[in-house]
């Protein structure tokens, strides 16, 4: 008689893609709610990050350095930017104004961020959810003007620290409507690290129907441990533009309990080991974890630059 325990069962195979597009967030989400770095230690990172790989890089926010004093220096770090011209650098705006700041400093890959719920687009922008929609309109017009292109990101586009679960038809609704208003991208932001695999997934599925041939990528945080295992669903979903922040820093200001993005190094590390492309070095993005954990002066979150790169880099067993 054949138990239970006995039972073989076939393994899936993944569905994984040729290709993965990772943009690195850590000079901006990752260091929103840092001590502002000196010059020197964010040049360092910059010089760092650059040399990873990443062909996408979000380089600053310009935004109110009252409110974000972290970012206050976005002009300098645009002015720097044209060093790496192989680096697609973007800047995220909370307004029509840092759009025009941003476009006058040369940006012109600019993300615009849009609450799908009125408590965090209150927190945030100090504007009601549709009515910093509306403003889709006046910031695609300054990028594209520029011959920019303008991304849209949906935060909180799962749940928010304020007003709770945040309805799939709602997520979907400000997709349809950024997209109507001249967004030429979206992202999805996971804001305070709630959602999970399933949520992910059926999300993903309904703003795609909604926006069919817009390029859609997801924001993931790792606040409850669920940021690898939904970027996987993602992926697994068809997405393949991801953020991540170099060592796992990260968190918004104006998100309660929010903590840091997933890390760059970790998902490199299981798309590597996957045979995944992302264009980025491991070893490199090791060195730029590095870097910034002395920039930012206290340990990293991740767990893979604690632990060190894959089994091959460990060295060699003791003989017995």
């Amino acid at each position: 008689m054949t138990t239970p325990s006995a039972l073989v069962l076939p393994l899936p195979v993944l569905p994984l893609p040729a290709s993965v597009d990772i943009r690195e967030v850590g000079l901006r989400d990752g260091l929103q709610l840092e001590d502002p770095l000196s010059w020197d230690d964010k040049l360092a990172m910059i010089t760092a990050l650059a040399a990873t790989g990443a062909h996408r890089i979000e380089a600053t926010a310009f935004v109110s350095p009252r409110a974000v004093p972290a970012m206050a220096d976005a002009e300098q770090v645009a002015g720097v930017l044209h060093r790496w011209p192989g680096v697609d650098w973007s800047a995220l705006v909370a307004s029509p104004n840092g759009a025009r700041r941003a476009v006058a400093a040369g940006m012109t890959t600019v993300e615009y961020v849009v609450s799908a719920a009125d408590g965090h687009s209150l927190a945030n922008v100090g504007r009601r959810s549709d009515e910093a929609l509306a403003q889709v309109a006046d910031v695609a017009r300054v990028v594209q003007d520029a011959d920019g292109v303008c991304e849209v990101i949906i935060a909180v586009a799962w749940d928010c620290p304020f007003d709770g679960r945040t309805p799939p038809e709602r997520t979907v609704e400000v997709a349809r409507r950024a997209v109507e208003l001249g967004a030429d991208r979206l992202c999805l932001g996971d804001t305070i690290g709630t959602t999970s695999p399933a949520r992910v997934v059926e999300l993903v599925g309904a703003v795609r129907a909604a926006t069919p041939g817009i390029d859609l990528g997801v924001h993931f945080h790792d606040t409850r441990g669920t940021g690898q295992a939904n970027a996987l669903a993602a992926i697994l979903a068809g997405v393949t533009r991801l953020d991540a922040s170099i060592g796992g820093l990260g968190g918004c200001p104006f998100a309660p309990g929010a903590s840091g993005n997933i890390a760059t190094e970790e998902i490199l590390y299981w798309l590597d080991e996957s045979g995944v492309r992302t264009g980025l070095d491991l070893e490199l993005v090791l060195q730029a974890a590095a870097v910034t954990e002395k920039a930012v002066g206290h340990p990293l979150p991740s767990s893979l630059y604690r632990a060190g790169g894959p089994a091959r880099s460990l060295g060699r067993p003791a003989e017995r």
